[in-house]
């Protein structure tokens, strides 16, 4: 089942995977790598600390030989001399202990950076069990690291014996030399052998970061299922999406049909579109539109209006240009403003008319210009 899981798992992981894998702490990482690290900074901290290792070494071992007076009979002091001399053995080891615990940092920091993530410290339930313990043991990355570490002993092993075949001679020749002059020839002895070691584990380092950094990307390849589900997690469902623009634009014509009875006039088509408009001097520049619609949203608006006596005026191109031109919650096109004070007008003179004035005022024809108020065909001319 795993198998055919991983079979599976065809398409390269996403941004997000990765992402996610890197806050668990699951990131790229090379033994061959880390190890040609320690090894090569303690080389060189030898190297280059070599004779004040010596030095210091040379002076532990005067002072642990020396015989002090003060220590005989004084049993008690025995323990406390015993401590003494082993933290001053470390003293002339620090440069090397300095070294190769910096060279720890390099390894991840070129593979993937430092992480630190408390998940990569919590226990693994599915580790302890005993089939997850024969396929770690015989499985296909178990063969793979028995196989580096083959090839990591060999070449280690073969330039190390190398070494000391060829300086065999020499290192015969240093029973007879001053211990001080012995002391030097065996530290360049040991770096010269220590850089031939790390020169091996870095010619492994070349061969395992890409190794490590495919296999990575390879254990977190995803199915297309995944990736599709991925997807509609960060980009939304389009069910949840379209389920929210329809709530989204019911609320706005609830919103909309609220405002219907604050306008001053509703200019309608008669039939097909209807326009809210309300105006106020005082804080508006233009007329600005309250609710528009067409068909059964115009139906509604006319009802509204007609509830709330609300003037309605019957202006077919102006109704047609207001619903084509105009945003609700915005002014009136600056093309339009000559219209619509005709109709403002005319609802006005409506309001402060009596039948003891005279005739009712007419509304005349509203010029509108012919290019806004035409609606275009299926052919492409504008419709009559």
């Amino acid at each position: 089942m795993a198998s055919e899981d991983q079979e599976d798992r065809t398409e390269q992981p996403s941004a997000k995977r990765l992402r996610e894998a890197r806050e668990r702490g699951d990131v790229p990482r090379s033994r061959e790598l880390g190890n040609a690290a320690v090894l090569g900074a303690g080389a060189l901290a030898l190297l280059v600390a070599g004779p004040g290792i010596g030095a210091a070494a040379r002076g532990w071992m005067r002072e642990a030989l020396t015989l002090d007076p003060a220590l005989l009979g004084r049993h008690d002091r025995l323990l406390a001399r015993a401590a003494e001399l082993g933290l001053g053995l470390l003293a002339p080891l620090w440069p090397l202990l300095l070294a190769a615990l910096a060279a720890c940092f390099v390894a991840p920091l070129l593979m993937g950076g430092l992480r630190f993530s408390g998940q990569a410290l919590q226990p693994d339930l599915q580790r302890l069990g005993p089939l997850a313990g024969l396929k770690r043991l015989y499985g296909r990355e178990a063969v793979a690291e028995l196989l580096r570490s083959l090839l990591r002993v060999a070449l280690i092993g073969g330039l190390g014996g190398a070494a000391v075949y060829g300086a065999f001679p020499r290192l015969l020749a240093m029973a007879g030399m001053p211990l001080q002059e012995a002391a030097g020839a065996g530290l360049a002895f040991v770096a010269k052998t220590l850089l031939a070691m790390v020169g091996a584990l870095a010619l492994l380092a070349l061969i395992d970061v890409p190794w490590q950094h495919w296999r990575y990307r390879d254990r977190l390849k995803m199915t297309k299922q995944e990736l599709r589900d991925e997807f509609k997690e960060s980009e939304g469902n389009p069910e949840v999406k379209a389920r929210v623009r329809q709530v989204a634009a019911q609320l706005s014509r609830r919103r909309m049909m609220e405002a219907v009875p604050t306008a001053d006039v509703v200019v309608t088509n008669p039939t097909h579109y209807a326009v809210a408009l309300k105006y106020e001097a005082e804080r508006m520049r233009a007329p600005r539109v309250v609710a528009k619609g067409a068909d059964e949203i115009a139906l509604a608006i006319r009802e509204l209006a007609g509830k709330h006596r609300v003037a309605i005026v019957e202006a077919p191109p102006l109704a047609r240009a207001l619903y084509r031109h105009a945003q609700i919650d915005q002014e009136i096109p600056v093309k339009l403003y000559a219209a619509v004070a005709q109709v403002l007008s005319y609802v006005y003179q409506l309001k402060r008319w009596h039948p003891a004035r005279g005739p009712m005022p007419a509304l005349g024809e509203v010029g509108v210009d012919p290019a806004l108020a035409d609606e275009p065909r299926a052919d492409g001319e504008p419709s009559p």
